[in-house]
């Protein structure tokens, strides 16, 4: 996290790849309905972008990744991260309703 209490990608792949991962019930959830392995999930976030910001969720503030599968399938996935233990969060995962993303970044009104 920054000094304005952002959530930085670095700190949350940094977890990541440490395995200081912990998953919701959701994210098990969202994951299986949209048959999402978590090895994919993970590769999603690595290589993914930030395309939202939630500074205000608690406990801790999180973002919105869009990533894709290892077959390039999209993937978003909403992160937070603890700084004080170091860990990041996996709050779920999904994969995106063109219906209601332009480009699989961008919200349509």
């Amino acid at each position: 996290m920054n000094a304005k209490g952002q959530v930085e990608l670095a700190d949350i792949k940094e977890a990541i790849e440490v395995g200081k991962v912990r998953i919701t019930d959701h994210a098990y959830e969202e994951a299986n309905a949209d048959r999402l392995k978590f090895d994919e999930v993970y590769f999603s976030a690595l290589n993914g972008v930030v395309i939202e910001e939630y500074l205000d969720d608690s406990p801790y503030p999180s973002v919105l990744i869009f990533g894709q599968t290892f077959g390039g399938d999209p993937v978003h996935s909403v992160w937070a991260y603890n700084e004080k233990k170091q860990w990041t969060v996996l709050i779920t995962v999904y994969r995106p309703d063109p219906s209601r993303w332009i480009d699989c970044k961008v919200r349509k009104k």
